[in-house]
């Protein structure tokens, strides 16, 4: 019973996550003044999404392999990612070996990102159809929150376990280096 219920409070993180991104600069959320939710309710115009839960914009990160803000666990304390090495590579002074291994992780990370952002998609479409097709039963509902937190949960180790990998790729100077050139953290 408990295992139910951690996946679930995963997907309420998850889509908590996805709400607050997808919002965007619409006002009228739940700390809209009541005027605001009289004209129109925080929701207004989602009902047309296909996938209720999510953006068209999130759609297309989750099928790019964006990371959407899912390894801030590890890039904010202190483990690069593959995409900002690259794109930092002159500033990070990466030998041609680096450059290699790195151009290899974030590829491997990007077909590993894509197939776990189609996963998420496809669970969190199942998840919509029970309610539209009222086909939403405690059982049924049980099972697709569940697959939709496992595959967000999926796709977010896949995104932390490349920022790992890049530890065995970069030396702590250019850690210590990214951090500084990112505005983690102060220096010369």
């Amino acid at each position: 019973m408990k295992q139910p219920l951690a996946l679930s409070a995963l997907c309420l993180f998850t889509t908590i996550s996805l709400a607050q991104g997808a919002r965007h600069d619409h006002s009228g959320g739940h700390g809209a003044g009541a005027a605001a939710q009289e004209t129109h309710g925080a929701y207004a115009g989602w009902h047309h999404r296909r996938i209720k839960a999510l953006s068209e914009q999130q759609v297309d990160d989750l099928r790019a392999g964006r990371g959407m803000s899912l390894a801030l666990p590890a890039e904010l304390n202190g483990y690069p990612g593959p995409a900002h090495v690259l794109e930092l590579a002159k500033e990070l002074q990466l030998t041609p070996e680096q450059v290699t291994r790195t151009r290899a992780l974030f590829e491997q990370m990007q077909r590993e990102a894509q197939a776990g952002g189609q996963a998420v998609i496809e669970a969190e479409e199942r998840l919509d159809r029970l309610f539209h097709d009222k086909q939403a039963t405690p059982a049924a509902l049980t099972r697709a929150v569940a697959e939709a937190a496992t595959a967000m949960a999926s796709l977010r180790e896949t995104h932390l376990r490349y920022h790992l990998s890049m530890m065995e790729v970069l030396t702590p100077m250019q850690v210590s280096e990214y951090q500084r050139l990112r505005g983690y953290r102060a220096g010369p």
